[in-house]
């Protein structure tokens, strides 16, 4: 008997026991018992796996295992966010092919995470840098192109000269690249957007069906995400010049009260 807990001697002796049995695959698709769909965010493999990983990746197998114990079918996949550019500049400076070192952490990581004993099914592993994966997001791409959902304009983003990559405004910290810490620019690019807009009446409408099953706190973020809003565009002429400013108000019938009008220092008319 073990003097004390040896969580190594334990971990050796019975992970290969779980391994063999994969007490978490997911039944087959015939499987009379209800179905439970449980999806963790996928880790970035951009090294090996920390605390916070453990932390995030406990709460996600509480809820798979919950559902098991309450005698539902489970498929909780798990895979790893592999594409873009973060993974490509890494891989760069460390003189390293990008697919080798990328896989390279996927193993490492994966390692780790067999060690969590998390309630995974490993038939269900996913990258986002295998073509069989990505070809599907390009074959959604199509899709929405074809039905004229997507197109493409000029518009200012925050772009980082080092990562040679354009950030999202979470991720500019006090003006500088949460990656590389260097400043981050404005510049205007061509980019491709969606008309998520086209949508929106149905999505606001569809959100009722999840009332008292979301938090309301969730709902209401979901809410100003789509960002409906009422009201009217006006045009103004532009004295000697062949442009109008469009201003949208929720208010048009205060306009007549203006006494000024601004533009964004960013706008093609400043």
């Amino acid at each position: 008997m073990l003097s004390a807990y040896d969580f190594h001697f334990i971990q050796e002796k019975w992970l290969p026991v779980w391994d063999k049995l994969a007490p978490f695959r997911s039944g087959d698709p015939s499987d009379p018992r209800p179905k439970k769909y449980v999806l963790d965010m996928f880790p970035y493999p951009s090294g090996d796996l920390h605390m916070g990983h453990a932390e995030a990746y406990a709460l996600g197998d509480v809820i798979a295992r919950y559902w098991v114990q309450k005698g539902f079918n489970v498929m909780h996949p798990i895979g790893w966010d592999a594409f873009g550019l973060p993974a490509e500049n890494a891989a760069i400076k460390r003189n390293e092919d990008p697919s080798i070192w990328t896989y390279e952490n996927i193993n490492t990581q994966k390692a780790s995470m067999r060690r969590y004993a998390c309630s995974f099914d490993w038939d269900r592993v996913l990258y986002t840098c295998d073509s069989e994966y990505y070809r599907w997001n390009q074959w959604i791409f199509l899709k929405l192109y074809e039905k004229g959902l997507a197109y493409r304009k000029n518009s200012p983003v925050n772009w980082c000269p080092d990562c040679q990559t354009v950030l999202a405004n979470e991720q500019v910290i006090a003006g500088l690249c949460e990656r590389c810490d260097n400043p981050v620019t404005k510049k205007k690019l061509s980019q491709w957007y969606f008309k998520i807009t086209d949508y929106a009446e149905k999505l606001l409408d569809d959100m009722k069906e999840l009332e008292g099953k979301w938090p309301e706190k969730v709902l209401t973020m979901q809410r100003n995400w789509i960002g409906k809003s009422v009201g009217a565009e006006v045009k103004f002429n532009i004295e000697g010049r062949d442009e109008a400013l469009t201003v949208y108000t929720t208010r048009p019938d205060t306009l007549y009260g203006a006494t000024f009008m601004v533009v964004a220092v960013d706008s093609e008319l400043a």
